[in-house]
């Protein structure tokens, strides 16, 4: 009845249909953005009396994002409700072609937006999407429903709520799947109520269709009323499966349950397809007819409460939430579109379907996932009822992989230990079953036992090397000194070179394997077969040989913490209060017990080179074992780990591996070197005397629990050594003890050590941190020393430094008048520290200023103000200011090599122009380039001793501020390569006093040169007989030799030409000049 009513109406929508198809659609975004097509009654809660409000609201929240973003444009909706009232059956079943009439007016009158909304009915949505006899609309259609098979597939329909498709495949994925709590399934009844509800006929619709896939997979009977269903729950003989598959709500089970016995018999399962309800999230409280019920339902994602009542004002439900979020969808995908540039907007006719697929958002009902069809993909919840009548989840399917996930490991259902099986047990049955598995599991052993020997046997006698290709070296390989070295402390050229490889995606690392070339014997065969198949958690696993560059490498387990000589020498990342305490160093102690104790009862019984070197550590700190059953590639090994008996006659023993043991406890406990005792030092002396004579390493029993000592003295005395399972059990009981004393669980121990280890790397962080900032600090302060604050800010950003144009700075260049007579009479030595206190001098001066100190070339002294940092008209000021203090600096000094001997510098200032910059990559320099330097280089040249030669352009600037300087006017001056300047002197600055020293005159300075060379060789003269001295206060009570010498003293300083005796002092080593 449904197929023909269905055809009825395709034959008369046909005409309007393939009309509709030829009308020219309007450019979509100067149009309506949505048109909204639903049905519109009272009735139906995707009505559009109900969605309306929630499309209302969508438009504004996508709105409100329009405007955080900046986007001038906003949703609009044109609705389009139609009713199925004339018709005899009202809702879905009538709405064939009223959405069709709804799109062709819409088409006609130019008014179809950007995407449809709607219709949710199948068989209105059907009529539009169909390929074959459809509108052929490319217009995007979303739909909170159309759950039909017949809208699989389509060109332009996406579908916001799961559609029939995908409960199809839950149902043949999960009824496949195989774990814990649920045997495979083949068979099923599908029970189809008479009347449902939109989803629910669609959903079963999908299982009952015979060309579906469901049908053709699974064994499925139908059953479509309720006496069949009684009928068959009551006839166990005749029922061929123990699964029953219906849809709707809680109140449908109980009302077809309807009391009977049977139904509620823990051999049957019911699954319950109710999507759309939310009671078993919001009321976790089941009822006792749920127990044998499993409710497949949406995931507990909804940002709101589901009210169903369609009366109530606050009518909510999973189809209006869908909707609200498809016009959020459409917002999204509009502002994507809005970015492109306007001539793709002007041509676009419609949306791109595939704006709206292969994609995921967030709504109101939680992440949306839409896959290449346009068909929601969810993680579907399948819940049970507990035996205390409680909901809870069981399993999760994700619908896009189709894979099922269990959720509660430990589940309390009415069915015990697993869901029951689909085939109703029969007594014959299982006694032919049970016998015939135990005839083919008796069978399968002796098979096994028997394929196990005679693999054996051939392993014994062949061995194959693991593909070189199939190892991938690390780049930057080192030797790793972390595992599988055979180290002697006494020599540090017996380890051998270890790489790291990459093997089927571990670390791992290659030992080499000497004098082997890869052709094993049959005891070198029958070693690694045995070593192969070691396979325990605290021994290192052996992998196989690899041949790499004509030479044989063994492929062992990787220890990422390294040794546990290293680990313990390590007291930083290890330290000893929080991390190493005597629990841990016992649980160390312990796993070493364990790996060796099952080493002693494998085939390789002994190891006979154990040693801390060779325990490594994982990233889970857990101890394993390394560089066992080698025998026949590594020789036993004799140092401080071997057992006396050992050293004394080479060989090895299950004994000597726990007197190893004990030696690697002691370094355990006390964190020292090997062997370590107060006695003696030297490691070849402690092994001198382990062989001569009885000698043991020291164990401070003070720091020592008595446990640990026990243990390490008890392995020690060889007649006293216990086997490593009795150490183990030993170790064993000492652990639970701590456990029990301290009422600690596993896991706190574990949270408590990973608290006390995050606090001392805290501890380490801040104090790594610390200095880290003080190096950085010690870094800038010495950049900012070389180049100026702005220059040093740019490099460390962007590494470079653009040159820059300054209009208008003042440089000052100074140098020492006579400095090539000094240094001709100065050891080089003495230049420096001349140098060194005259320059000390001027830039502890320069830091009182707004001045940048650029450079000084031997004598010569140069700084610049105004650039890099600006300053107006103060660079003058500051320039000259810093020029009169360091002159009056000069009339202080003193130079301590020839003292009583003068100084004298010249300084030139000049104002303009100036371009400065950066130059060079390697030791850069802030260079000043233009006239001014030259100009102002040239002021100090035809300067005059202790005297400040100041130019116009820096009068002129001078003049300009507030400050009052005193100058006077030298006259015309020639420049070189600049013709004659007017120039001045610059002699102070009103109410400062700086003291400056008088220069001298004109006369007096051509004189200079020659009485100053006289001067130093007369003090250099002194100085060898010792007559120069500092001349002190003489009281009356000194001797007449003393005055005498006195006279002398003031009668050669009285030698000096006249004119440097200008000022004078009681201090012969302070002249001012």
């Amino acid at each position: 009845t449904t197929s023909y009513n269905l055809g009825w109406w395709m034959c008369l929508c046909a005409l309007g249909i393939f009309a509709a198809s030829c009308r020219c659609i309007k450019p979509c975004p100067n149009g309506i953005t949505m048109n909204v097509i639903l049905l519109q009654d009272e009735e139906s809660p995707w009505s559009l009396n109900f969605v309306q409000g929630e499309i209302l609201k969508a438009i504004d929240t996508d709105a409100a994002i329009n405007v955080a973003q900046g986007v001038n444009f906003n949703l609009t909706a044109k609705y389009g409700g139609f009713s199925t009232t004339p018709y005899q059956h009202k809702g879905c079943p009538s709405s064939t072609c009223e959405g069709v009439d709804e799109l062709k007016s819409l088409m006609e009158t130019g008014n179809l937006g950007c995407a449809v909304l709607g219709p949710t009915c199948t068989y209105a949505s059907f009529q539009i999407v169909d390929a074959e006899q459809g509108l052929k609309l490319r217009t995007p259609i979303l739909s909170a429903g159309s759950f039909g098979l017949s809208c699989d597939y389509t060109l332009n329909l996406q579908r916001l709520l799961p559609p029939a498709r995908k409960i199809s495949d839950f149902f043949i994925h999960f009824w496949k799947d195989d774990n814990k709590f649920k045997p495979d399934w083949k068979t099923a009844y599908v029970y189809k109520k008479q009347t449902n509800t939109e989803d629910c006929f669609w959903y079963i619709n999908a299982l009952d269709v015979d060309p579906g896939n469901f049908s053709q997979i699974i064994t499925r009977r139908v059953l479509r009323k309720p006496e069949e269903l009684r009928n068959v729950l009551k006839s166990h003989k005749n029922r061929t499966s123990n699964l029953f598959i219906m849809c709707g709500s809680p109140m449908d089970v109980l009302e077809m349950k309807n009391g009977s016995v049977e139904a509620d018999s823990s051999d049957i399962l019911f699954v319950l397809i109710d999507l759309y309800n939310d009671k078993y999230y919001t009321n976790t409280t089941s009822l006792p007819f749920m127990q044998n019920v499993l409710v497949v339902t949406m995931p507990n994602t909804r940002k709101y409460n589901i009210s169903t009542d369609l009366r109530d004002n606050n009518t909510m439900n999973d189809y209006m939430a869908a909707y609200h979020d498809a016009v959020m969808l459409v917002g999204r995908v509009m502002r994507d579109i809005i970015n492109k540039s306007q001539l793709e907007i002007e041509q676009m006719e419609f949306v791109n379907v595939h704006y709206f697929r292969n994609t995921s958002f967030d709504g109101i009902a939680g992440n949306y996932k839409l896959d290449k069809h346009g068909d929601r993909d969810v993680n579907l919840s399948i819940i049970y009822t507990t035996t205390d009548n409680k909901y809870k989840m069981l399993f999760t399917f994700d619908t896009e992989h189709c894979r099922t996930t269990v959720v509660d490991a430990d589940p309390s259902f009415i069915w015990g230990k697993r869901l029951p099986d689909f085939k109703p047990h029969k007594v014959t049955d299982i006694i032919v079953s049970v016998l015939g598995v135990t005839v083919v599991v008796v069978a399968t052993i002796a098979f096994i036992f028997y394929r196990q020997n005679r693999r054996g046997r051939l392993l014994r006698k062949r061995w194959s090397h693991i593909a070189c290709d199939l190892i991938t070296l690390l780049e930057n390989s080192e030797l790793n000194v972390i595992s599988l070295q055979i180290e002697d402390e006494r020599s540090n050229n017996m380890s051998i070179k270890i790489r790291c490889a990459l093997y089927d995606k571990k670390i791992v690392i290659l030992k080499e394997l000497k004098h082997s070339d890869g052709n094993f014997s049959e005891t070198q065969r029958i070693e690694l077969n045995a070593l192969l198949h070691i396979d325990y958690y605290n021994l290192t696993k052996f992998y196989g040989t690899v041949k790499f560059d004509q030479r044989v490498f063994g492929v062992f387990e990787y220890g990422e913490r390294g040794s546990l000589r290293y680990v313990l020498n390590d007291k930083i990342s290890y330290p000893e209060e929080t991390f190493m305490d005597w629990e841990f160093k016992i649980s160390v102690m312990y796993d070493i017990a364990k790996g060796m104790s099952y080493l002693h009862a494998s085939d390789i019984q002994v190891h006979g080179r154990l040693k801390s070197t060779n325990c490594v550590v994982d990233n889970r700190m857990v101890v394993k074992i390394t560089d066992f059953g080698c025998n026949t590639f590594l020789s036993p090994d004799r140092d401080l780990w071997t057992a006396p008996e050992h050293l004394r006659k080479q060989g090895t023993s299950q004994k000597g591996d726990v007197y190893s043991f004990a030696i690697i406890a002691q370094e355990i406990v006390l964190r020292k070197c090997t062997f370590y005792t107060e006695r003696c030092s030297d490691q070849a002396e402690k092994l001198s005397r382990v062989i001569k004579s009885y000698f043991r390493p020291d164990l401070n029993f003070e720091t020592a629990s008595e446990n640990e000592a026990e243990v390490s003295h008890s392995c020690e005395i060889r007649k006293k050594r216990p086997d490593f399972k009795k150490v183990e059990n030993f170790l064993g009981k000492i652990i639970s003890k701590i456990h029990n004393q301290e009422n600690e669980s596993y896991m706190d121990n574990m949270i408590r050590r990973l608290q006390m280890y995050s606090r001392n790397l805290e501890h380490l962080v801040e104090e790594r941190t610390a200095l880290y900032k003080a190096e950085r600090d010690r870094a800038d302060r010495l950049n900012f020393m070389l180049l100026p604050g702005p220059v040093v800010k740019s490099l460390k950003e962007t590494g470079v430094v653009e040159p820059e144009l300054y209009e208008e700075v003042t440089i000052y260049f100074s140098d020492i008048v006579g400095f090539t007579t000094l240094c001709q009479y100065s050891t080089p030595m003495e230049v420096v520290d001349m140098l060194n206190d005259i320059y000390g001098g001027f830039d502890s001066i320069v830091d009182h200023h707004d001045v940048y100190k650029v450079e000084t070339i031997g004598d010569a002294y140069m700084v610049a103000s105004g650039l890099p940092k600006r300053n107006g008209n103060r660079h003058a000021v500051d320039i000259c200011r810093m020029a009169l203090d360091i002159l009056a600096f000069m009339g202080t000094f003193q130079l301590r090599h020839l003292p009583g001997i003068p100084l004298w510098i010249r300084i030139g200032v000049h104002s303009g122009p100036c371009a400065a910059g950066v130059v060079g990559i390697k030791m850069p320099r802030y260079c000043l380039f233009g006239d001014t330097v030259n100009i102002a280089s040239r002021m100090e040249s035809t300067g005059h001793p202790l005297r400040i030669h100041v130019s116009q352009p820096t009068i002129d600037i001078l003049q300009r501020t507030d400050c009052g300087f005193e100058y006077e006017i030298r006259g015309e001056t020639s420049l070189k390569d600049k013709g004659t300047e007017t120039t001045y002197w610059l002699t102070g600055e009103v109410g400062e006093d700086y003291n400056l020293p008088t220069p001298p005159t004109t006369e007096n300075f051509h004189r200079l040169q020659q009485d100053l060379a006289n001067m130093i060789l007369s003090c250099l003269e002194r100085r060898c007989r010792g007559s120069v001295r500092r001349k002190k206060l003489i009281p009356c009570q000194k001797t007449q030799d003393e005055d005498k010498d006195q006279e002398s003293e003031v009668e050669s300083e009285s030698d000096h030409p006249e004119y440097l005796h200008l000022a004078t002092v009681d201090n012969t080593l302070s002249t001012f000049l």
